[in-house]
């Protein structure tokens, strides 16, 4: 026997069916007969209540793509690593203040020979090999596997219907901190909820909300990440957001200069001579 659970119903007018932009400007990208798009609903975000506005096209080839796990874990390792630095710095015998004289004499006193308090012997001497900070951990991720561990991630929280789409963020009614949570915790959002949009400047009652909620972040289109995507549970993303990352992954997806993309980040094999100048303010 099943408990049933209390349902409520809300009396609203019934939701439009939106028109399937799955991106029809990349539709000779898939097939739609045998990969058909995916949908997801629209709700809105001026109520407590979630009510559906409509539904709304998703291209497959970012929300149902094959997921890769392993190329997702390389993203994460990837950005905890390239911003850690270790400061640990360790000194040579050569670096210590102490007198660099004999600490007894060479014979006589049954002793071992030492010629100097600051060879590593000693506990007042220096590191032989100890390690020389800092030290950065900074190496750069292959470019498909970044391109591909954001589609997988996005198609793994969409699969987990863990991705929220709403129509604007400039119709949030309020700036208490206690109606965001009331609304996050009604529509059954996850604790910890990221929520993303086209800009950097996010709407003043929505910004004042989730300023003092640690588990509730703001953040534009263009910072989006892997490791941002699977620290919150619950990814809630604009209509023109969700529009602008299916355009931009499938152009990062589908481009052909990719050997100028990465020769950015290869070291320049000939150090070019300028005379008399600067070679770091060159361009």
């Amino acid at each position: 026997m099943f408990a049933l659970r209390q349902v409520r119903t809300y009396c609203v007018s019934a939701p439009l069916i939106l028109p399937k932009e799955y991106g029809l400007r990349h539709s000779d990208i898939f097939n739609a007969k045998v990969t058909p798009p995916k949908e997801s609903w629209l709700y809105n975000f001026d109520t407590l209540a979630s009510v559906k506005l409509g539904l709304v096209g998703l291209h497959p080839k970012v929300f149902s793509a094959f997921p890769r796990p392993d190329l997702i874990a390389m993203n994460v390792i990837w950005q905890q690593k390239y911003r850690k630095i270790d400061w640990l710095k360790m000194k040579t015998r050569a670096e210590f203040r102490t007198l660099n004289k004999k600490p007894w004499p060479q014979k006589g006193t049954g002793r071992a020979r030492h010629g100097s308090r600051r060879s590593p012997q000693f506990t007042t001497g220096g590191w032989s090999h100890g390690p020389r900070g800092p030290k950065t951990s900074f190496f750069m991720l292959p470019y498909f596997n970044r391109v591909v561990g954001l589609i997988s991630t996005i198609t793994c929280k969409f699969a987990q219907n863990d991705i929220k789409i709403v129509d604007t963020l400039e119709s949030f009614p309020s700036d208490d901190p206690q109606f965001l949570k009331e609304m996050i915790k009604t529509r059954g959002w996850g604790p910890s909820v990221l929520i993303a949009d086209t800009t950097d400047i996010f709407p003043k009652n929505l910004a004042l909300a989730s300023h003092g909620i640690d588990h509730i972040n703001c953040m534009p289109t263009y910072s989006l990440n892997v490791y941002s995507m699977l620290k919150h549970e619950t990814l809630v993303l604009t209509y023109s957001a969700l529009r602008e990352l299916e355009e931009k992954l499938l152009f990062q997806l589908n481009r052909t200069d990719l050997k100028e993309i990465i020769g950015k980040y290869e070291a320049p094999k000939v150090v070019p001579n300028y005379p008399n100048t600067d070679p770091i303010l060159q361009p």
